[in-house]
């Protein structure tokens, strides 16, 4: 049921998808930021990292080219692109709102 709840032709879903991971993310890495004052955690801190940002990369791959893929192996390419770069452009629109409020907010949020 979620994997077809995830899958969309819908490139504004999917973007907000993508941002929504992205801030899911940051949310549990920030409030774990305090916590680091404590003993030295070796090989784990690189495993976790290395291991998140594989994670992450999956995720990603998922959220903007697997139903533009599927497409294209139907013979919709025109479809397939069109939804590939709208994701992307939908997201792009995402990052460009993030850095404005960044920039122009005092405190960073």
């Amino acid at each position: 049921m979620l994997y077809s709840a995830l899958v969309t032709t819908n490139p504004l879903y999917n973007a907000f998808l993508a941002a929504g991971y992205i801030a899911l993310i940051v949310t549990i890495m920030t409030s774990f930021v305090d916590k680091t004052d404590g003993p030295e955690r070796g090989i784990l801190v690189p495993l976790t990292v290395l291991s998140l940002f594989v994670l992450s990369a999956a995720t990603m791959a998922y959220l903007f080219f697997y139903q533009p893929v599927m497409l294209y192996l139907e013979g919709k390419q025109k479809e397939a692109v069109n939804l590939f770069l709208k994701t992307v452009g939908v997201f792009a629109c995402i990052v460009v709102v993030l850095l404005a409020v960044l920039f122009f907010s005092s405190s960073g949020l």
